[in-house]
């Protein structure tokens, strides 16, 4: 079973406001991007929050997914990732479809992409490219759990995912989604105008 990971625990400190609560297209950047993984076939998703997750939990409807509170948002991401994969620990999963809450225009048909590729190739990372460019989600194998897990503050998935660049696919897809991330105000307004 592919699962998904969402991060959303982060102070959004560039944005000046809650990533996860920004409205688009009617809902939330975490609803939507908790639709698209439902959209493309994921059963099962886990939500990691830190940064005033009570406020998220009252705005968002979290029922389709499993919540994880990191109390130690403040380290970064890296604390976070960590704290969601930790929810896998005794489950079926065979990987982690990896998303970040501020890349709300994802399509499932990238996800879906994404997954065929993976259980097709036997790899142990799935990344898009839009146009020869890296993008988000990253798709992750459950073989790569406990090195992620073992992270040291500061450090990033990248640094697991250069070591395993052999077992890397790269899927370009049709979808400038992959690249859009939307951290701070500028992005946002420009989202919101169309000119992304």
């Amino acid at each position: 079973m592919i699962a998904g990971l969402v991060l959303a625990a982060g102070e959004s400190s560039r944005m000046g406001r809650d990533k996860a609560l920004l409205p688009y297209h009617g809902r939330t950047f975490l609803e939507n991007v908790l639709e698209t993984l439902r959209n493309a076939g994921v059963a099962r998703s886990v939500v990691v929050l830190g940064h005033h997750a009570d406020e998220i939990r009252r705005a968002v409807d979290l029922n389709s997914a499993q919540v994880v509170v990191n109390a130690a948002y403040r380290q970064g991401q890296t604390s976070s990732l960590q704290a969601g994969l930790r929810a896998f620990e005794n489950d079926d999963s065979t990987a982690v479809v990896l998303c970040l809450v501020d890349q709300p225009c994802v399509s499932p048909e990238t996800v879906r992409h994404m997954v065929s590729t993976y259980e097709r190739s036997g790899c142990q990372v799935v990344i898009p490219t839009f146009q020869g460019q890296r993008g988000h989600p990253v798709l992750v194998s459950r073989e790569l759990f406990e090195e992620l897990k073992n992270l040291a503050p500061g450090e990033g998935a990248n640094t697991v995912i250069r070591r395993h660049r052999e077992a890397a696919k790269f899927v370009e897809v049709n979808d400038r989604g992959v690249l859009l991330d939307i951290n701070d105000s500028e992005a946002y307004r420009r989202l919101e105008a169309g000119e992304m």
